[in-house]
């Protein structure tokens, strides 16, 4: 990891007290996406995020990778708009279905497919916070993308960057796929740290969370 890198330990703080609305259908949402092994944002990650959003006062996000909804759905009961896209079919409909079913058809737009061929639909849209939380070897290329959305000022929020703390650890041992991975977000890590337009920090909450603040 780069000495550039500033980490930080966890904040303090209770999901409900600090996600709006935190309620029996979101944990619900939760319970699913562990016993079926989707990935999600961690509960301190949730809260680290939500904390942003409102000192940011984020009104319109764009979110690279909805999965099953739950992470928009927060950020929607955030009083902000969500732009999200997700490439999965099966993950695409439960999520409009968990929206629908959380009255959100109106806070959360679902764009259906690849996030690296999604730019011309939502070219003429600007954002105030963009958050990564896809394929973990495209983190570079969603960054290239769509930051030139991003408002000054604004903050790009990526999550797993420690992914599950291998960012760190010796690669002899691991597969040649996850060694790949996590390489690339090591260069990613890299590459957010020497970037002359952006101001990052890595955040030891969660999984690892980087926040880059746009000059």
């Amino acid at each position: 990891m780069n000495n550039n890198v500033k980490h930080n330990e966890p904040l303090e703080g209770d999901l409900k007290n600090n996600v709006l609305n935190f309620d029996e259908y979101l944990i619900k949402m939760r319970e699913y996406a562990q016993g079926k092994h989707v990935p999600i944002i961690k509960d301190d990650g949730l809260v680290f995020l939500s904390q942003l959003i409102k000192i940011k006062n984020a009104k319109e996000i764009l979110e690279i990778g909805t999965a099953i909804g739950y992470s928009s759905i927060c950020m929607a009961r955030l009083n902000s708009h969500i732009t999200t896209i997700e490439r999965d079919p099966d993950m695409y409909n439960i999520a409009i279905e968990n929206i629908n079913n959380t009255n959100n058809q109106n806070n959360i737009d679902v764009i259906f497919g690849d996030a690296l061929e999604q730019f011309d639909k939502i070219r003429d849209k600007r954002f105030d916070l963009i958050f990564i939380d896809a394929a973990k070897g495209q983190y570079k290329k969603f960054f290239e993308i769509y930051t030139p959305l991003l408002n000054k000022g604004g903050i790009v929020v990526c999550d797993n960057m420690t992914f599950h703390n291998l960012v760190e650890s010796d690669t002899t041992e691991m597969s040649r796929s996850l060694r790949g991975l996590v390489n690339k977000l090591r260069l990613f890590t890299d590459y957010l740290v020497n970037n002359p337009d952006f101001e990052t920090s890595i955040y030891n909450i969660g999984d690892g969370v980087s926040v880059s603040i746009k000059k």
